[in-house]
């Protein structure tokens, strides 16, 4: 392996250990009902709403995922906005005000769980070659050693579900892994644009 080679795979290494780091959010399972048909909330009313016990978290959330249904041609309602808060959490009385506010769809978020997770991080050699024995027997007594070490992280996952309200039905759902959230309320706000994108990718809302 020449000197320029040797230099770009230790390169490569280091951006690939960084990079875990800036990878915050990802989009890790997406699913989409089969049996459910063509849908798209174009002009129509979709009822937005954060399931969580922290009231903060569930304005600015609903808020921020309003803001993004109405950019995209859709009537986006939060339902802190429209379900009094002595009924939110029972489903035959917040039915009744969906219901009544004719909305056509509800999106539902909710953290599902939070994780702390000790990952390995292996050892990276640095040494001329690896593809042949002798060639690495020849170059391998001079082989820089970089020791792995050990790092706790925090992962937090969000589910994101898509309901038709006239069938009661799931038409769409993915889960969202959040690493290291520092403000749930800032990963929040800026989850939901990731996945009204999505939904526009899956005909949910206009393109």
């Amino acid at each position: 392996m020449n000197r320029c080679l040797r230099t770009s795979v230790f390169v490569a290494a280091i951006l690939l250990v960084a990079g875990a780091g800036l990878a915050a959010q990802q989009l890790a399972q997406v699913w989409r009902n089969p049996e459910a048909g063509p849908l798209a909330f174009a002009g129509k009313k979709v009822v937005a709403v954060i399931m969580t016990g922290d009231q903060n978290l569930e304005v600015s959330g609903e808020e921020a995922l309003v803001r993004e249904l109405n950019a995209r041609g859709v009537q986006g309602v939060a339902a802190y906005r429209m379900i009094p808060r002595e009924e939110l959490k029972d489903a035959e009385k917040a039915k009744g005000w969906v219901v009544r506010a004719k909305a056509d769809g509800v999106v539902v978020m909710r953290v599902v769980s939070s994780d702390k997770k000790t990952e390995y991080r292996p050892s990276m050699w640095v040494t001329s070659s690896y593809s042949t024995l002798w060639s690495y027997w020849g170059t391998g007594w001079t082989s820089v050693y970089v020791a792995g070490r050990e790092e706790t992280n925090r992962f937090v996952s969000v589910e994101t579900l898509v309901y038709n309200v006239a069938k009661d039905q799931l038409v769409w759902a993915g889960v969202s892994e959040i690493k290291n959230p520092k403000s749930m309320q800032k990963e929040i706000a800026s989850l939901v644009s990731e996945i009204v994108e999505e939904m526009k990718k899956n005909g949910l809302i206009p393109k």
